[in-house]
């Protein structure tokens, strides 16, 4: 009798879906690590697929073959979030991202603060995490809501239709840059077609927290932390006492604009001369630029802090070790998807995808939108979904260009956040929302944001099947 693989009696499709089982179980019921768990998935579907093998040693290679995936990974993100993690932490403190606050709500005019903040998350939410920009921006939106004596809900929301946005479609934030990473996407690309992509979705949500504001507003509430009577600190610090304007948006605008510019300097390559060609995609290889906005970010702290950079280097620590654990699960999920891809999985979706003329694009959001819901976790919904679309893209590709697959896994992994999603709590703790107005207002507006980036990435992509840019 021949002894069959294990992994090829369970079948491939059988395999991953015990492996996202095994990962949805582990974060959401075992409250295990998402970094555990997913190098725990990884090394399940390695050991699986060595099971029914004949040659000796196959469990320390397959086990092997899971570490080297994940050095893989780590070398291709670990630094790249390193430095966006400075670049956050250099902002806030050298009062850069207040600078930037003030200047967007100026130009708005208070009338419009809601643009302002969603603006303000918008673009702070590409080198800081959301849960970062939250915490930055909240007081000021509870400060202008003391003054106005109204709209706090409209305030909040708009912040967060920002954030998230670009927390879950523009790198260098992990989810994204790691998505990026997986599908093989030019990070110019990814950035630029991100922002874009992003600017419709973003003005819905405000369009819904205006309408949610009016329909179920929520007073001005006391939290932990934020009587009140001191709510005017965050918003009294003189303007003198903070960096100039482009000075405080150059550590975010010069990393982007070079790599942007290395992305589309091939069609005029054969007008450029040798050396220029060569300089423009040196500095706009994305950890150069990013390495640059670092230093301009660093320099202006030091300068606004009138700190040396002895005690500069000391605070590098704290972003560097939240760094430290966003690179391990990114790396762990680089690791699970490219044994997957090992594990034939891809074919077997793939064979199944054309058997039923599915759109690849919607396969995308459904799958990343499942393990968002199951689980919690935008990152590891992103991370885990763009490592199983890649096994499933073999040589023919997805029939469209990757990168709308990007977006929809990017707003397949917003939707629907509720009770095990660490930001439903950040938000509603510090907003001094209840579960019941978060429900109503934070939860349907990712909802929202999700349908409209998959209905922009669906037309997109049927109308221009491999970009037009």
């Amino acid at each position: 009798m021949i002894a069959l693989p294990l992994a090829v009696v369970l079948g491939p499709l059988t395999l991953v879906a015990l492996s996202m089982v095994l990962i949805i179980v582990t974060i959401a019921w075992l409250r295990l690590h998402p970094f555990f768990a997913l190098f725990g998935a990884a090394l399940f579907v390695s050991l699986i697929t060595a099971a029914g093998q004949s040659h000796s040693g196959r469990f320390v290679l397959a086990t092997e073959a899971v570490m080297a995936e994940f050095g893989s990974t780590a070398g291709k993100i670990g630094f790249t979030i390193a430095i966006a993690s400075v670049i956050g932490m250099a902002l806030m403190e050298s009062g850069a991202a207040d600078k930037i606050i003030r200047r967007l709500i100026a130009f708005f005019g208070e009338a419009n603060a809601g643009l302002a903040l969603l603006s303000c998350g918008f673009l702070l939410g590409i080198p800081v995490f959301f849960d970062t920009v939250f915490f930055l921006l909240v007081p000021l939106a509870r400060a202008l809501s003391l003054r106005t004596g109204k709209n706090y809900l409209l305030y909040v929301m708009a912040i967060c239709a920002g954030g998230v946005i670009t927390h879950s479609t523009v790198p260098p934030t992990p989810g994204p840059l790691a998505v990026a990473e997986t599908l093989r996407l030019d990070l110019g690309l990814s950035i630029m077609g991100g922002i874009a992509f992003g600017i419709i979705p973003a003005l819905v949500g405000l369009l819904f927290a205006r309408w949610i504001n009016r329909r179920s507003p929520v007073p001005l509430r006391e939290t932990a932390g934020s009587p009140l009577h001191l709510l005017g600190t965050a918003a009294s610090r003189r303007e003198e006492e903070l960096p100039g304007f482009w000075i405080s948006i150059a550590p975010v605008l010069v990393p982007v604009v070079l790599i942007a510019g290395a992305s589309i300097i091939a069609p005029i390559r054969a007008v450029l001369a040798p050396v220029a060609v060569q300089i423009i995609e040196f500095l706009g290889n994305k950890n150069i630029a990013l390495l640059i906005g670092a230093v301009i970010a660093l320099a202006c702290q030091a300068r606004q802090q009138k700190i040396g950079m002895k005690k500069i280097g000391e605070m590098l620590g704290a972003p560097l070790e939240t760094a430290g654990v966003i690179i391990l699960i990114t790396s762990a999920g680089g690791a699970y998807g490219a044994i997957i891809a090992k594990a034939g999985v891809g074919d077997s979706v793939r064979a199944l995808a054309d058997g039923i003329a599915l759109n690849y694009v919607l396969l995308a959001w459904v799958l990343a939108a499942v393990i968002r819901v199951a689980q919690g976790s935008a990152t590891v919904a992103m991370i885990t979904t763009a490592s199983i679309m890649l096994s499933i893209a073999g040589p023919a590709g997805f029939g469209v260009h990757s990168f709308y697959i990007f977006l929809a896994i990017g707003y397949g992994a917003t939707t629907l956040s509720w009770m095990n999603d660490s930001g439903f709590w950040v938000i509603g703790r510090l907003g001094g929302l209840t579960e019941g107005e978060m429900l109503r207002s934070w939860t349907v507006l990712l909802t929202i944001i999700s349908i409209i980036g998959l209905i922009e990435a669906l037309i997109a992509a049927a109308l221009w099947p491999q970009l037009w840019f």
